[in-house]
C-alpha cells in the first residue's frame, strides 16, 4: 500500500482548550508552542491538523497548521466529556492521522489512529490524597479513572518533568518505557517583559488553589518582616485581595499588594523582571514553569523543594521546605540582603532557564513522533 503523501500527518486535539480558563492556562500554552514548534519541522510542515473551536483560533491558527474550528459547545461540560471520550477519533480520523496528540491527557475510550497522550502532573490523586473534599469528589474521580485509562491505552506517554514520570509509572502502574520525559520550554520571555531597574519588592505567584500555598507564602513574609532590618514589600500574583482578607486575619496590614491573575503576558513578565527575589512555594508541580521564567529574566530564586522543583531549578535557587515559614524567612532576608549571592543565582538561572527551550523540546517529540 502506497502512502499518499511522504510526510506524517499529526492531529491535535485542542477543542477544550481555552486561554486563561480554570486549571488549564498552563496546558492550554504548552499545546500552543508544541503546535506551533511542530509546524515549522521539516516532517510534519503542512500536515499538522489542530481541532480547536472559536476562541483559540487566534492562537493555534500558524503557519504550517490546518486548523479545523468544532462548530459544538465547548463550553458544555456533558459535551465534552462525550467529546473526549467517543467523538474526537471521528473528527480526528477523517484526516487519516499517524499520529493523534492529547495535550489534555485524556484519550478516547477507542483510538483509531496512535495515540500520544501529554499527562502533565497527576495533580488529582495529590488532593485525593492530601486535599480530600476540596475538589468535587465525583468529577475527581472521574479525573483519575480518565488518567488511569488514557495512559494505559496510550502508545505513548509524554510527561515534563522525571518526578512526573515516577509518579506515574508508580500510581498508575504502567509500562516505564512507554512514558518519555520531555520538559516544556521557555522561550523569549525577555522579549515580552519590559525589563527595568529592579525595584524594592518581592514578588511571589500562587492560586486560590490549595497546594500552590498561598497562605504559606504570607506566613513566610510575616517572618520576613519579623527579621529584617528593612523589609521589602511583597507582591502577589494569582490571587486576589479580597480571597485573601476573608482568610488571613489583619491581612491589610501587612504590606502585600495582591494584583490577582494577569492575562497580559506582557505585564505578567514585567511584573517578573522589576522584581529583586522572586518566591515560589508550591506544594506539587507537573514542571513549575514560573521559577524557570523568573531565571531566564535575571531574578534570583527562591523554590520549594517539593515534587519535581528540585529537579527543573537545579542549583540556580535557593531551595526551601514551603511549610516551613521560618526557614523560608530566613531565606527571603539572605537572599534580598546578600548581593553577591543574587548576582550567583542569576548567573546560574540564566545558564538553567537556557536549557528548557522549545527548539529542544521540539526535537525530542520529533523523534518520538517519528520512532515510536
Amino acid at each position: 500500500m502506497v502512502r499518499r503523501f511522504w510526510k506524517m500527518t499529526i492531529v491535535i486535539d485542542c477543542f477544550k482548550l481555552v486561554k486563561g480558563t480554570g486549571k488549564s492556562i498552563g496546558i492550554y500554552n504548552v499545546a500552543k508552542n508544541l503546535t506551533k514548534a511542530l509546524a515549522g519541522m521539516e516532517a510534519f510542515r503542512g500536515r499538522i491538523v489542530v481541532l480547536g473551536n472559536r476562541k483559540n483560533r487566534a492562537d493555534f491558527e500558524c503557519e504550517g497548521v490546518w486548523f479545523r474550528e468544532i462548530s459544538a459547545p465547548f463550553e458544555n461540560k456533558l459535551f465534552c466529556i462525550l467529546w473526549e471520550l467517543f467523538l474526537v477519533p471521528f473528527a480526528a480520523g477523517r484526516y487519516h492521522p499517524d499520529k493523534v496528540i492529547y495535550p489534555r491527557g485524556f484519550a478516547p475510550m477507542i483510538c483509531f489512529s496512535r495515540s500520544v497522550v501529554i499527562v502533565h502532573d497527576l495533580i488529582p490523586f495529590y488532593y485525593h490524597r492530601h486535599f480530600r473534599g476540596y475538589l468535587n469528589r465525583i468529577e475527581n474521580f472521574y479525573i483519575m479513572w480518565r488518567l488511569k485509562a488514557s495512559v494505559k491505552k496510550a502508545e505513548s506517554v509524554v510527561t515534563i518533568s522525571q518526578a512526573s514520570k515516577d509518579d506515574i509509572v508508580t500510581t498508575i502502574k504502567c509500562d516505564a518505557k512507554k512514558v518519555h520525559v520531555i520538559y516544556n520550554g521557555c522561550d523569549r520571555v525577555e522579549d515580552l517583559a519590559e525589563v527595568k531597574e529592579p525595584k524594592p519588592y518581592i514578588l511571589a505567584v500562587s492560586s486560590t488553589l490549595p497546594h500552590k500555598n498561598a497562605a504559606g507564602i504570607v506566613r513566610a513574609y510575616e517572618e520576613y518582616r519579623r527579621i529584617a532590618e528593612q523589609p521589602l514589600p511583597l507582591v502577589l500574583s494569582g490571587v486576589k485581595k479580597e480571597w485573601m482578607e476573608e482568610r488571613i486575619p489583619d491581612f491589610t496590614n501587612l504590606h502585600i499588594t495582591c494584583c490577582g491573575y494577569l492575562s497580559s503576558d506582557q505585564e505578567f513578565y514585567t511584573l517578573i523582571a522589576g522584581a529583586r527575589i522572586f518566591l515560589f512555594l508550591s506544594l506539587a508541580e507537573g514542571f513549575g514553569l514560573p521559577p524557570v521564567e523568573a531565571m531566564r529574566l535575571g531574578v534570583p530564586v527562591i523554590c520549594s523543594d517539593r515534587s519535581c522543583l528540585p529537579e527543573i531549578v537545579g542549583d540556580a535557587a535557593l531551595l526551601v521546605e514551603p511549610e516551613n515559614p521560618k526557614a523560608v524567612g530566613q531565606a527571603m532576608k539572605q537572599l534580598c540582603e546578600d548581593n553577591a549571592l543574587r548576582d550567583t543565582l542569576r548567573e546560574r538561572g540564566y545558564a538553567r532557564s537556557a536549557f528548557f527551550s522549545w527548539e529542544r523540546a521540539k526535537e525530542a517529540y520529533g523523534e518520538l513522533l517519528r520512532h515510536s
